[in-house]
């Protein structure tokens, strides 16, 4: 292997697991570095500048600090696109992926579909879909301006086109659209369960974007049922990843709120993870 390659795995072994720091160390070389996997497993000599190296002891010192290396770097990939990250929005997830991917699913041969992303974040979600379900009108919507603003820089840098808006949707001031499915990752981490949460989360991601209240842990899937009533016509859907620990009650909720088929469906790790239903 690559001498610096061994040399991040030691720097960072007090910290990370043997098989994440083997993921770090072959991240930060491959990415900010440009080494080849090949010369990465051959342990071609690489000579590191002073400039160089000053870069590498740095990330080495955020990653003690458990800060996310996606936010070190500045960008991520979400069903293979770039994506563009920083404090202001969540590290999009795998499962998130498994949503979206359940979405273009049901979508099959259709086309020209309205499609309304609430709490978009940095936009993975809504860049997905407008690559993806053909000739659509894609609308984002997420209270933090700062979010929308890399949301925007992220659609520029994937050639896609999305109707992004600063909006509230807990309040009543809600832009007067009609859409054919709704599909949210909204917050749904209940308080009381940052004390199992990692560091690399609670220490960086927006906690805007991460909790809901212990005593109202429906909150927002409350508020996107009664916003479908408004925004989507007959035969509308609505996708939302959730709490797995809220899978029953989720899908209750959308049940009693006059939606029919409710069909909660779990991840690939085997946990209640996403809902879709139907008006």
């Amino acid at each position: 292997m690559h001498p610096i390659y061994t040399y991040i795995k030691q720097s960072l072994s007090e910290y990370y697991s043997e098989r994440e720091c083997s993921f770090l160390a072959k991240w930060i070389l491959t990415d900010v570095f440009r080494l080849s996997v090949t010369d990465l497993y051959t342990g071609k000599d690489m000579n590191f500048s002073g400039k160089e190296r000053a870069v590498l002891e740095d990330i080495l010192l955020r990653l003690k600090q458990f800060e996310p290396i996606q936010y070190i770097i500045g960008k991520t990939f979400f069903c293979g696109l770039p994506i563009e990250v920083s404090r202001d929005v969540l590290i999009p997830r795998p499962e998130t992926e498994e949503l979206v991917d359940w979405v273009i699913s049901d979508l099959g041969d259709k086309v020209n579909l309205r499609i309304l992303d609430i709490g978009t974040g940095s936009g993975c979600l809504s860049i997905v879909l407008a690559k993806r379900a053909r000739r659509s009108k894609i609308f984002s919507w997420d209270i933090s301006e700062k979010a929308l603003t890399i949301a925007k820089r992220n659609m520029e840098q994937n050639h896609v086109d999305i109707s992004f808006s600063r909006v509230d949707v807990l309040s009543n001031d809600i832009p007067d659209i009609q859409v054919d499915i709704i599909v949210s990752n909204p917050p749904y981490i209940l308080e009381r369960e940052r004390k199992d949460m990692e560091r690399n989360v609670l220490d960086w991601e927006p906690e805007q974007a991460l909790f809901v209240p212990d005593d109202n842990p429906l909150l927002f899937y409350r508020r996107i049922a009664e916003l479908g009533h408004k925004l989507l016509g007959k035969g509308g859907k609505v996708y939302c990843e959730i709490n797995q620990a809220l899978g029953w009650q989720a899908s209750n909720l959308f049940a009693t709120m006059g939606y029919h088929s409710v069909e909660l469906r779990r991840d690939l790790s085997g946990n209640d993870r996403m809902i879709k239903a139907e008006l």
